[in-house]
């Protein structure tokens, strides 16, 4: 067999199960506690819905050490790379995140990049800084056109991998690129992202914020190769400031599990049907066909129809005899919990009987 003339150099990197063994690495570093993680970050949105104004409060968390989403953020090198901003603009935005608060002497930025340079200049300015963040915003404003002869997904396979190598040998490191979303909702959710799976695909960790325009709450989901999976209730106030809707991130996650029950059990609801959802679903604890009949000042045989239909629907679950409640997890149900003070009757509907 003849063996190729460079061997050496092509299994330089070869390693050997003792040798992995042996090796002591650091826990995985965070820009932002659980939610953005060292490495190569795609964070995606509509237009409009406020992705901007998450990456600068979490680029001026970092230069100073403040909170981000009300999370504590370690101090870090921040580089905030606001290509779709200028001077005035950014020093505008920056003091409605910040009030009277100056703006940390730690956060630097760049409103512009030479074409075709965007990795070089981020690589030139993290030398010699420890567990820097980058801010790529956004990468529409530096994405280049296919070569000929390639695929719009090897398009964003090359640009997405050449962004991974800049954060792959530097242990620490956060490249937050900030990316637009397709406007449309997705059965899966990495599939709304304005892009082919190419670039998804060379990122370590993707995240999406879902905001419908004029609403202030939204969701923040998060999934990648080392973190944890997770969707977090959020919330956008004052047109500028993004929060966790909780104090923790445990609460934003159930919240966020109450949002997307509720949408799967009013999805195709009539009017009256969405009624009866809605109010057992803003009582977890379990309604009854009186609750529902007194409530929505409905009969309380029509509300054993409705009852039953969403159930038949899957909208609703029966917790036991009678009682109803929203199609997730419920940790107690006691059989006065839900009791009705009307008097009326709480039999179970005739196909129970």
């Amino acid at each position: 067999m003849t063996y190729p003339p460079d061997a050496g150099r092509l299994l330089a990197t070869l390693r050997d199960g003792a040798w992995l063994d042996a090796q002591v690495f650091p826990p995985l570093a965070y820009a932002v506690p659980e939610i953005v993680p060292e490495g190569a970050v795609l964070l995606a949105a509509a237009p409009k819905a406020g992705k901007s104004w998450l990456a600068l409060s979490i680029s001026l968390a970092a230069a100073s050490g403040g909170k981000a989403l009300g999370l504590d953020v370690p101090k870090r090198p921040v580089l905030y790379a606001a290509l779709e901003d200028g001077d005035r603009r950014l020093q505008d935005r920056c003091r409605r995140l910040l009030g009277t608060d100056p703006i940390p002497p730690e956060f630097q930025y760049l409103t512009r990049l030479e074409p075709g340079r965007a990795a070089d200049t981020i690589a030139a300015w993290t030398q010699f800084r420890d567990e820097p963040l980058i801010i790529l915003d956004t990468l529409g404003r530096v994405m280049p056109p296919a070569l000929p002869g390639e695929s719009n997904y090897q398009r964003d396979y090359r640009i997405g991998s050449a962004l991974k190598r800049i954060v792959d040998d530097r242990p620490g490191m956060t490249l937050l690129v900030i990316h637009h979303d397709r406007k449309a909702d997705a059965a899966d959710w990495i599939d709304s992202i304005n892009a082919t799976h190419g670039l998804a695909g060379a990122m370590d960790t993707i995240i999406v914020i879902s905001r419908d325009r004029n609403e202030t709450s939204g969701l923040l989901k998060v999934t990648g190769r080392d973190v944890a999976e997770g969707e977090y209730a959020v919330r956008f106030k004052d047109g500028a400031v993004w929060e966790l809707d909780g104090p923790d991130l445990a609460i934003a996650r159930e919240k966020a599990q109450k949002v997307r029950a509720t949408t799967r059990a009013t999805a195709g609801a009539g009017d009256r049907m969405l009624d009866v959802v809605l109010y057992a679903y803003a009582h977890p604890e379990g309604v009854r066909r009186g609750d529902i009949a007194k409530a929505l000042h409905m009969e309380p045989k029509a509300a054993t129809v409705y009852l039953a239909r969403a159930v038949d629907a899957g909208r609703l679950q029966r917790a036991e005899r009678g009682l109803y409640t929203p199609v997730i997890s419920v940790t107690s149900v006691t059989s006065g919990a839900a009791d009705n003070t009307d008097n009326t009757d709480n039999s179970p509907p005739e196909e129970e009987q």
